[in-house]
């Protein structure tokens, strides 16, 4: 949204009166005392040093007398402790080799100074006396040591006490939350598709942010709290920075986990300290990521005894929420893909008054999160973003976000100008189950099991109206499967009839069947087959009340039941007698589909191994080239090898044109 006006972008004060301020300059950089401590023993440490580096051999005081009355001496000069100087020349006989001609002898001043002084002059050595010096030895003995224990003191209490950026006592009851001004925040409703019912319900929360006064004219409370509901992926948190670039407020982040530590009272004391700060920069956003890490249910029955510390963060959210004013201007927003488990004093009104249902985007809103991912890559001429909304039921905005990269990835690698239909189809085979595995090496027999298999599916989801259009086929590995067989919903279904739940069923029974009736052998390969058939039945009698014999009641889990009877585990609601009924009635509609479709099958045995053998030929085939095998035509399209020697020939002039 937009007010109209051209405002120039500045950062809030304390107060909505100050939003039109001039940005403070940055403050001038200050030398504390502790960073001259710091300089003082840096100089100190380099001092000593460089006496280290000054060379000399140290000497006993019998072979320093013996090189006196032998003339060895050129000079010496005499201080309080030892005595320093050179000799005439460093290869004298009994010295180390590669010795220096420097030396340095310890000696008492008081009790040999004036006798070692007389032997040297009556050598012909130059004599120098050495001035006093009490600072040295007074500050590497006393100050030095000093230094370094008040810096020790400073860098782990005083430092932490004031929370500095290295505190590692005092700062655990700081806030761990992230800031993100204007200038940062460059998300803003353009960036945000799929979800415009939930964009229109935050667009008050934007107008309040800009005009408090028009809502309190009127005498209207904004909602304090506004949470949002979704599965993982599908734009929360995205939806949230949105909200605050397009409100121009800072935008306050911190996760659920960051509040809880290994401390008792750090959760709390971390809550607070988030909304203390919040309030000082109103107007502003809140942002609590995975808000169900710290908002679940209290009470023994749902966390096993309860954790002091997470319910003490939680009511340390509920007291800051409650003791908001009309006038804060701070807006709370949390985001959580766990609804069924937040404690109900977290979003009873006055709190989190406001939940905003986020789900996945439809058919509409996945072409539009594709062309927003669209813009900063390169599509070619024949790459269709409707198609592939089509082929990606169910996908999160991360989904087809991870999609297009994955795309452009792969034409990159290929060397493309710009991405092709066959890299998006491909990426979104990817992203859904796996990379294609084009160089395992598959037994021959295993291969034609695969084919007669996905050549039932095949055969079944073309010729019964009820189901979802063929997309295309394959026996290409890719991820745990050994082929698949691809739909193109038509549309986004929000119901789920009784015909086209028996039409899913039979799609699912056709690769068993297909294996029995061909190869004289039923496989593995029909597990997740075996599994997804025997969930859409159980749905269909337990939920969705689809049974003659049971009628239209419920003997699914109960999640309101839950919320006020705590139910052991594996705890049914239905009686023995009920169970057997409801197997039964399981058992018969999966009967009754695997039976349609086998009589469907063999009537149309012909067709189903011409689609098994172009599957061996060509390894996928589209809903295009299964349609001209079922009319009986010849499909005229380069095999497999052929493209494999293609590829080669075209590796091999490649690499004749670089050498």
């Amino acid at each position: 949204m937009s007010n109209g006006k051209n405002k120039k972008s500045t950062r809030p004060g304390n107060g909505p009166e100050q939003r039109g301020t001039k940005k403070p300059p940055l403050s001038s950089y200050r030398r504390s005392p502790f960073s001259l401590l710091i300089v003082a023993l840096v100089v100190l440490t380099a001092i000593m040093m460089l006496q280290q580096l000054r060379r000399s051999d140290v000497v006993r005081w019998d072979e320093f007398v013996g090189h006196v009355e032998n003339k060895h001496i050129r000079s010496a000069e005499l201080g309080e402790t030892e005595i320093t100087g050179k000799f005439n020349q460093a290869g004298i006989a009994g010295r180390p080799e590669g010795a220096t001609d420097s030396f340095t002898v310890n000696y008492n001043r008081e009790a040999m100074g004036e006798w070692i002084e007389e032997k040297l002059r009556q050598s012909g050595a130059e004599v120098t006396w050495a001035p006093q010096n009490i600072w040295l030895p007074f500050l590497l003995t006393w100050v030095f040591p000093l230094l370094v224990f008040l810096a020790i003191f400073y860098f782990i209490l005083i430092r932490p006490m004031r929370g500095g950026a290295g505190g590692m006592l005092m700062s655990f009851g700081r806030s761990k939350h992230r800031v993100q001004n204007k200038d940062r925040v460059k998300i803003t409703f353009k960036d945000v598709a799929g979800v415009e019912e939930a964009k229109e319900e935050v667009a008050e929360i934007i107008e309040f942010l800009k005009n408090p006064k028009k809502f309190q004219r009127l005498g209207g409370r904004i909602p304090r709290g506004v949470l949002l509901i979704g599965p993982p992926g599908c734009g929360k948190t995205l939806l949230a920075k949105a909200i605050a670039g397009q409100a121009d407020v800072p935008f306050f982040s911190i996760s659920g986990s960051d509040f809880v530590e290994m401390f008792v009272g750090v959760g709390a004391s971390r809550v607070r300290d988030l909304f203390k700060q919040a309030k000082d920069n109103s107007p502003c956003i809140i942002f609590l990521d995975e808000v169900d890490a710290i908002g679940r249910k209290r009470g023994a029955g749902f966390v096993g005894g309860g954790h002091d510390e997470r319910e003490q963060t939680l009511n340390a959210i509920l007291v800051e929420m409650d003791g908001f004013d009309t006038n804060d201007q701070v807006i709370v927003v949390a985001a959580t893909n766990r609804s069924d488990i937040l404690d109900h004093a977290l979003t009873r009104p006055g709190r989190f008054d406001r939940q905003i249902f986020v789900p996945l985007p439809d058919l509409k809103g996945r072409v539009d999160i594709l062309k927003v991912h669209a813009k900063n890559v390169k599509l070619g001429p024949d790459a269709n973003l409707e198609r592939l909304a089509r082929g990606t039921p169910m996908f999160s905005g991360a989904d087809l976000a991870a999609i297009i990269n994955e795309a452009a990835l792969a034409a990159t690698m290929a060397n493309k100008d710009n991405i092709e239909m066959e890299d998006l189809e491909e990426a979104r085979d990817k992203v859904r189950w796996g990379r294609a595995k084009k160089s395992r090496v598959i037994d021959q027999k295993e291969r034609e099991i695969t084919a007669y298999h996905e050549a039932g599916h095949t055969l079944v989801q073309s010729l019964i109206k009820d189901a979802d259009p063929l997309h295309k086929v394959s026996i290409i590995p890719r991820g745990p499967m050994g082929g698949a067989t691809f739909a193109l919903p038509e549309k986004d279904r929000t119901m789920f009839t009784k015909k086209y739940c028996m039409a899913l069923l039979q799609v699912c029974f056709g690769g068993r069947i297909a294996e029995e009736m061909f190869c004289d052998d039923i496989s593995s390969g029909a597990q997740s087959d075996i599994q997804q058939a025997t969930r859409i039945a159980k749905q269909m009698i337990l939920t969705w009340g689809m049974s003659d014999k049971l009628g239209p009641i419920s003997y699914g889990p109960d999640s309101g039941l839950k919320d006020m009877i705590y139910i052991m585990p594996g705890e049914k609601e239905y009686s023995e007698k009920t169970g057997e009924v409801i197997d039964s009635e399981v058992k018969k509609i999966t009967d009754q589909a695997y039976k349609n479709a086998k009589e469907l099958i063999e009537s149309n045995k012909d067709q189903l191994e011409r689609i098994a053998k172009a599957l061996l030929k060509y390894e996928t085939l589209d809903a295009e080239d299964v349609d001209v095998i079922l009319k009986g035509g010849l499909l005229d399209k380069p095999t497999v090898s052929d493209l494999l020697a293609a590829e080669q020939a075209k590796n091999e002039e490649n690499s004749k044109n670089k050498s």
